[in-house]
């Protein structure tokens, strides 16, 4: 395939997509306002053009493809942008801020035959899709209850909470072993460094077949913990994605005795995986899908999905933990919810909650508005 894939957003994250593009042979742009990047991806990757203005990796035919990394309130508009110009689009999570925007995404790709895939990594880690495995063969037996937990020291943000920052993933790769979509949600959070911006959520999905699912993140923790965890009524697992051992499984029986359940303790059992970088996976799927005219794994339904359960669960944050039905009726409209502590105007102006601007004031399209003191 030639160099046709350009990385809009070179930054924090970014940067590893830019690596493996490049390592895969098909970087062929690399676009960040950030004029002091440019020097050293140049030095790195001599052979990729650099743009700080989104608008000459559009107007450029020989693009074929972007991939989407940068703060999640533009994703909606550049991914709309580039699809309308007939590029296959990447878009990191979230798909969108609004429901509303990424069914347009949607509807947009549709229409026009084009890839629009979503960064779900987890979906592509090598252990996950062991783990997706051993749950189909009915290895692990009935599913009782999972947590999943995502914590870490930083990295702190300004402009979206803790939800809308880690959850994401946890959604996404629990919607995947499962196999179905929750009946209810709620979620519980506190801000401790800045206000209104939740550092802390704990969040619960209920599916239909009983199971129950837990989803615990923090950027204020005192060590990195990534970890998911099954149980079932035959045995238990664990992907641990910080561990070396990334996937093991817990015979654990219990016994009754007497009318009293015991529990029997069992040694784990190491799962062997052939591991390779998840994020190389993932950028390998959005190139076969462009060659091969695909539907990707994390699609923009898939990215759809997602969104509005985070909606659902920003709803019960907001609401001290009320429960979210999120069984559709004809007449249920999904209600708009944004991860910042701040207002986003339906012309894309952007007013974070440090600032104050008077009603009466004209703001020109697309500005974002910071006070720093």
């Amino acid at each position: 395939m030639e160099k046709n894939i350009a990385v809009i957003g070179a930054g924090f994250w970014g940067k590893n997509l830019v690596r493996n593009l490049y390592e895969l042979g098909v970087l062929g742009t690399i676009c960040d306002g950030d004029k002091k990047l440019e020097g050293e991806y140049r030095s790195r990757y001599p052979d990729t053009n650099f743009t700080q203005f989104f608008n000459q990796v559009l107007d450029d035919p020989k693009i074929d493809g972007v991939v989407i990394s940068t703060p999640a309130f533009y994703h909606y508009e550049m991914a709309k942008k580039a699809l309308l110009t007939g590029k296959h689009v990447f878009v990191e999570k979230p798909i969108s801020l609004q429901v509303d925007e990424g069914k347009e995404l949607v509807k947009l790709a549709t229409e026009r035959t084009l890839v629009l895939m979503v960064g779900h990594i987890l979906q592509y880690h090598p252990a996950i899709e062991k783990l997706k495995e051993l749950i189909e063969k009915g290895e692990l037996g009935k599913i009782q209850y999972i947590y999943s937990n995502r914590l870490n020291i930083g990295k702190i943000r300004s402009e979206e909470n803790i939800l809308w920052s880690f959850a994401p993933h946890d959604i996404s790769v629990i919607l995947f072993l499962l196999n179905e979509s929750p009946e209810t949600v709620y979620a519980t959070g506190r801000s401790y460094l800045q206000h209104q911006i939740p550092d802390v959520t704990i969040t619960t999905m209920d599916f239909k077949s009983g199971v129950k699912a837990h989803i615990f993140v923090s950027w204020l923790h005192p060590f990195k913990e990534q970890k998911l965890v099954i149980v079932g009524d035959r045995k238990m697992a664990v992907f641990d994605d910080v561990s070396k051992e990334k996937l093991c499984l817990y015979p654990h029986k219990i016994e009754w005795k007497e009318r009293i359940p015991v529990a029997s303790k069992a040694e784990a059992e190491i799962i062997p995986i052939e591991m390779e970088e998840p994020l190389k996976i993932e950028c390998r799927h959005f190139i076969e899908c462009i060659q091969n005219n695909q539907t990707p794994k994390t699609d923009g339904y898939e990215g759809l999905r997602v969104l509005e359960i985070l909606h659902a669960f920003q709803e019960s944050l907001n609401e001290n933990g009320v429960s979210i039905s999120l069984i559709k009726s004809e007449k249920s409209k999904a209600k708009s919810f944004s991860p910042y502590a701040s207002r986003l105007t339906p012309h894309g102006v952007y007013v974070h909650e440090s600032s104050y601007v008077d009603d009466d004031v004209e703001i020109g399209s697309d500005t974002k508005i910071w006070h720093f003191s």
